[in-house]
């Protein structure tokens, strides 16, 4: 099982960034598919999940609105879209696979995970 995470960089705040997540190595319409994120000195923070099957997502509250995510069942790819950044959105992000049904944001249901991409929103 392999993610590799794309997309973060340096922007403004009020910017948007488009987070990839490419998943290999597994049967990628089986699984649920979420991304997380972990600032300095914080705990990692669960964002969305989406289930690739049926693409049925979650969102927690504290990003609803603003991040947007999606899957490419073509190109085993799941996108994270976030607008209106802030400063506090500076974080690593990650992308994890969840091999039990169901979508949660819940960081210990995921059993594979990317590196992580580095998004860092200046004010």
């Amino acid at each position: 099982v392999q993610l590799v995470e794309s997309g973060g960089g340096l922007v403004q705040a009020g910017g948007s960034l488009r987070l990839s997540c490419v998943a290999s190595g597994f049967t990628f319409d089986n699984f649920v598919i979420g991304w997380f994120r972990q600032a300095p000195g914080q705990e990692r923070e669960g964002l969305s999940c989406i289930a690739s099957s049926d693409g049925s997502t979650r969102y927690a509250d504290s990003v609803k609105g603003r991040f947007t995510i999606s899957r490419d069942r073509a190109r085993s790819t799941v996108y994270l879209e976030i607008n209106a950044l802030k400063p506090e959105d500076t974080a690593v992000y990650y992308c994890a696979v969840d091999g039990t049904p169901g979508c949660a944001v819940v960081a210990e249901e995921y059993d594979y995970w990317g590196q992580g991409t580095q998004v860092t929103v200046s004010s």
